[in-house]
C-alpha cells in the first residue's frame, strides 16, 4: 500500500501528460469485400468505414445506415449485426478503448470520416494491418489515429468542447493513471479510493458517471490490455505475463483472460502468431490483398 499512495504526488503532476496517452489499441486492420445482404454479426470491439457501397449497422440501440466515408465504433460489450446492403468494400478493425476517463456512446457514428481525416482514410486504404505493413510497428499507431480521429469527429458533432459535456472527474482520472501505470499492483476498491480520499462508495459512483465501468473493471480492461501487449512478444512465457499484470497464478490468469477474449493466453497468442505470418506472405503482394476477401475474425460470423 504505501508504494501506491507513494505515486499519489507523481501521478498528479503527470496527469496532463497521462491524459495524452493512447486510449485505444487495435491488433488487425482488414478489408472486407461483401456482396449483396452479407452479414457481419457478433460482439464488438469494433470499428468499420464503409470505402464503397453500404451496410446496416443494428444494435440494440436501433438500425441505422452506413453510407461511404461513415464510420462507426462498438465496444466490447455491444453485440451488433452488419448487413449489406449493395456491394460493399469494409475495412474493419478490433479498435478497442483501454482505460477511457470519459464515457463513450456505442455505437459511436461519425459521418463523413474519410472526408474529415483524409490521411487516417489514406492509410485505410493502402495499408493495412494484415498486408503491407507490419503489425508490431503500426498497430499502436492506427490504434491511435482511429480513436483520436473517432472521438474529436464526435466531440465535434455533438458540439462538445475537448473534455466532453464536462470536466473530467480529476479523482477518476488519477486512478486510472496509476493503474496504468502499475498494472500489476494488488488493486482493491479501498486501495483505489484511498489513493484520492474518498470512500469506496463514493469512488464507484464518480467511476460509474464518468466512464460507465466500475474501478475493479477498469483494473481488469487495463491489465488485459498490457497482457496483450506482452503476449505479443513470444520471449515472453505465460506465467510472466500472469504476474506482470498482477495475477497471482497462471490458472487465475488464464480464467480471466478467456472470461474477457473466449480463448486462453496460448490460444490467442498462436492466432495473433499466424495473423502475423499470414501478414508476412501477404507484404510483398499488397494489391492482390486488397482485392481478397478477408476472412472473418473469432468474433465475427459473415453470412453470404
Amino acid at each position: 500500500m504505501a508504494g501506491i499512495m507513494g505515486k499519489s504526488a507523481r501521478v498528479g503532476t503527470d496527469m496532463q501528460t497521462d491524459r495524452a496517452r493512447a486510449e485505444f489499441e487495435m491488433t488487425e486492420l482488414s478489408h472486407r469485400p461483401l456482396t449483396d445482404d452479407a452479414v457481419l454479426s457478433g460482439t464488438g470491439p469494433l470499428w468499420l468505414t464503409v470505402l464503397s457501397g453500404g451496410v446496416t449497422l443494428e444494435t440494440a440501440a436501433g438500425v441505422i445506415e452506413v453510407e461511404p466515408g461513415d464510420a462507426a465504433w462498438l465496444d466490447a460489450r455491444t453485440a451488433y449485426r452488419v448487413t449489406v446492403i449493395r456491394p460493399t468494400d469494409l475495412a474493419t478493425g478490433d479498435l478497442r478503448a483501454t482505460g477511457l476517463t470519459r464515457r463513450l456512446p456505442s455505437p459511436m457514428l461519425v459521418r463523413g470520416f474519410t472526408a474529415r481525416h483524409a490521411g487516417v482514410a489514406s492509410l485505410i486504404k493502402t495499408c493495412p494491418l494484415d498486408g503491407s505493413c507490419q503489425v508490431s510497428v503500426l498497430a499502436d499507431g492506427y490504434g491511435n489515429l482511429l480513436g483520436a480521429a473517432m472521438v474529436d469527429s464526435w466531440l465535434q458533432d455533438e458540439g462538445l468542447g475537448a473534455e466532453g459535456p464536462e470536466q473530467d472527474d480529476l479523482a477518476v482520472t488519477q486512478v486510472i493513471a496509476a493503474v496504468r501505470a502499475e498494472p500489476a499492483n494488488p488493486w482493491t476498491a479501498a486501495s483505489m479510493a484511498g489513493l484520492v480520499h474518498l470512500s469506496r462508495s463514493t469512488l464507484g459512483e464518480r467511476f460509474r458517471k464518468a466512464v460507465g465501468r466500475s474501478p475493479i473493471q477498469l483494473v481488469r480492461e487495463v491489465r488485459m490490455g498490457e497482457a496483450r501487449r506482452l503476449l505479443l512478444d513470444p520471449s515472453h512465457p505465460v506465467e510472466y505475463v500472469a504476474s506482470a499484470v498482477g495475477y497471482g497464478s497462471l490458472a487465475a490468469f488464464s480464467r480471466a483472460f478467456a472470461g474477457q477474449h473466449g480463448v486462453s493466453p496460448q490460444a490467442w497468442r498462436a492466432q495473433e502468431a499466424q495473423a502475423r505470418a499470414r501478414g508476412d506472405r501477404n507484404a510483398a503482394n499488397p494489391t492482390a490483398l486488397a482485392n481478397a476477401t478477408t476472412a472473418p475474425t473469432d468474433s465475427a460470423v459473415v453470412t453470404p
